[in-house]
């Protein structure tokens, strides 16, 4: 958990707000990601399994007829969620998304998930490619709900009434259903598999969902997909003081505006300048506070636990005390 703390700490933001005498700063903190890759992983080569062969074309033209979809349109739907993953991954990890033009896996064309491909010819792809890992879409299928909800709505009406319903479908919801495997050749192991179902809801147009509602679906659901290897946050607030009390007051303003335009080292001198030559003042206390904070925001969060406790031990200062406590959750979540 550490060195997923560190890894990521560079992209804490936050902002100060202040208000009266106290003021507070977010901190928008990192969460692991849902799968971590092994340290040796940099390049992925991704490749869609969800195609079937032209002797197979009978029972993909089954499912479509079952599922109300436009034949042949999951197969440009699917390469859409490739374009997502790739998307959804760029610029934002050192890991490379690597797609050959030419490279075509076969699998089952339906929502029956096809068995693991054999471990030498993962290898092989990996190679060729100059990969570490191989990512298959291993089957994609989709449908929308606007012929499902009107039949429905017609036969109710028909049973309830004695007639079909006047009533229109204003909208539609486009569901894709994906399957996908991450493959590990040198271990021979499954990194992640998962099934997922995304959808979008869209308005109809002259009765019929927009064009381009299921590729914007489909690339929505690859976007999403490769967000498991990415960090997700949560917001924190910490609160702090804005003004010390008598002749600390000008100080420790002073403090307070470096912290504001984000100097806290600045910040943290004029602080501990207050503790050191007026210690027994209430604003040492408030100065102590606001530098553990300042240490959490630069990330070092054994100072910061350490001026917590001091705030609370030598002044006295009770936002001190369950700051500390917080802090020493955070400190055994870095270990």
């Amino acid at each position: 958990m550490k060195n997923i703390y560190v890894l990521y700490l560079g992209f804490i933001t936050l902002s100060l707000v202040s208000c009266g005498t106290s003021g507070y700063v977010y901190l928008n903190y990192p969460q692991a990601p849902a799968v971590i890759l092994p340290d040796n992983v940099s390049n992925v080569v991704l490749v869609n399994r969800s195609l079937t062969k032209v002797e197979d074309k009978q029972a993909e033209t089954m499912e479509a007829i079952t599922t109300g979809e436009v034949m042949g349109s999951d197969r440009i739907a699917s390469d859409e969620a490739m374009k997502g993953v790739f998307d959804g991954i760029h610029n934002k990890s050192h890991i490379q998304i690597i797609m050959p033009d030419t490279l075509r896996l076969y699998g089952t064309g339906t929502r029956t998930t096809p068995d693991l491909l054999p471990w030498d010819k993962v290898s092989n792809i990996c190679e060729s490619s100059n990969a570490d890992v191989l990512l298959v879409l291993e089957n994609f299928d989709s449908n929308s709900d606007l012929i499902r909800t009107a039949v429905v709505d017609q036969v109710n009406a028909v049973i309830t009434t004695g007639k079909p319903s006047a009533r229109i479908p204003t909208g539609a919801r486009v569901n894709v259903r994906s399957y996908w495997r991450l493959y590990d050749p040198y271990t021979k192991s499954i990194i992640d598999q998962f099934q997922q179902t995304h959808y979008m809801n869209f308005d109809l147009v002259n009765g019929m969902p927009p064009m381009n509602a299921l590729s914007e679906t489909a690339y929505a659901a690859g976007f999403d997909y490769i967000n498991r290897f990415l960090p997700s946050y949560y917001r924190v607030k910490r609160d702090m003081y804005k003004k010390g009390k008598g002749r600390d007051k000008d100080l420790f303003a002073a403090g307070w505006r470096s912290a504001e335009v984000a100097k806290w080292n600045d910040a943290m001198v004029v602080w501990k300048r207050i503790v050191e030559e007026n210690p027994r003042s209430k604003s040492a206390g408030r100065a102590a506070l606001n530098i553990a904070v300042s240490y959490e925001v630069l990330g070092d969060t054994d100072s910061a636990l350490q001026w917590a406790q001091r705030a609370y031990r030598d002044y006295g200062d009770k936002e001190s005390r369950d700051y500390a406590k917080i802090l020493l959750r955070r400190q055994k979540m870095e270990l």
